[in-house]
């Protein structure tokens, strides 16, 4: 399936100036500790800083980060003044991606083309590099991210948010209990935990940093839910009609599990409608926003026509 949704227009290009900055910073970082002291203690961990690094550099496209620097584009902002906090979100969620694969979850071989974590570096590796990634993406914030103490406090607030019960793994928590399949708004609440909490945290960074009016700071959060909104919609779609070359991993692996998905319990015609009007819903909201907003159209037509 070459596009999820068919559009009339041309998607915009990618804002793929910003995912190179992303994946330059993040081939970058040095995991081991800065102190002399704590980098001898550390020695004989280099094993597990190379599972980080091999699924941490496996390839995509950042969008989660990418989206942060362009929020930070359109509300005048350096992409620089947020790049720390953008790092560390894709730290985040490669953590989430490790631990999302292992055969308590998800039991999946492939992750972007290649064979998961836990299957080239054993379970126990695999369950310690996602651990690390997250206190790595912790340390990111405080030692490098730009504004002061309380933007750090801040950012460390709302990436907390994001993932912890309220967020990411209380949507895993969920999704892994069935809770999906009560009604469909049991699945949008599943899935705004799950998938659209990081994705709005990759917005909220940017306002913490930039303080935009409260019109604009309102308009850009709605924005964010209606794009994670969409990216899960889209992803439950490639589930049952993408291309497993494309994807970089199994498909069917939902129906697999007997997840509830927004195809399971729409259909795949009413999954496509949905998508259809949650982008159109994600574009007029980012119109009233004032600014060039074109590197964030880009990446809200990405998600609706991606094929990984």
């Amino acid at each position: 399936m070459a596009r999820v949704v068919a559009r009339l227009e041309p998607a915009s290009p990618y804002p793929d100036h910003l995912r190179r900055l992303v994946e330059t910073t993040l081939e970058g970082l040095d995991f081991f500790p800065a102190d002399h002291q704590e980098r001898v203690d550390a020695d004989g961990t280099e094993g597990l800083v190379e599972a980080m690094r091999y699924s941490l550099l496996a390839g995509g496209k950042r969008f989660r980060p990418v989206l942060a620097l362009a929020t930070a584009e359109a509300l005048g902002r350096r992409p620089e003044d947020v790049l720390p906090a953008a790092a560390a979100i894709e730290l985040i969620h490669t953590y989430s991606l490790i631990h999302d694969d292992l055969p308590a979850m998800d039991d999946d071989d492939l992750r972007r083309g290649k064979p998961t974590c836990h299957r080239v570096f054993g379970e126990d590796t695999a369950i310690l590099a996602g651990d690390a990634l997250f206190a790595e993406a912790m340390r990111l914030v405080c030692e490098a991210q730009a504004g002061g103490g309380d933007t750090r406090v801040e950012i460390l607030r709302e990436l907390s948010r994001a993932t912890g019960v309220g967020g990411m793994v209380g949507g895993q928590f969920l999704d892994l209990r069935d809770a999906g399949h009560d009604s469909a708004a049991a699945l949008e609440r599943v899935h705004t935990l799950k998938t659209g909490r990081l994705i709005g945290a990759s917005v909220h960074v940017s306002l913490i940093v930039a303080s935009p009016p409260g019109d604009v700071d309102a308009l850009l959060r709605r924005y964010a839910r209606s794009l994670g909104l969409l990216f899960q919609i889209v992803d439950d779609i490639l589930d049952v009609a993408g291309n497993q070359d494309a994807l970089g991993k199994a498909v069917g692996a939902d129906a697999r599990l007997g997840k509830a998905t927004y195809v399971s319990v729409h259909g795949l015609d009413r999954a496509r409608e949905l998508a259809r009007v949650t982008h159109a819903d994600a574009m007029a909201t980012l119109r009233q926003v004032p600014g060039d907003v074109s590197d964030l159209e880009a990446l809200t037509d990405h998600v609706v026509e991606r094929t990984s």
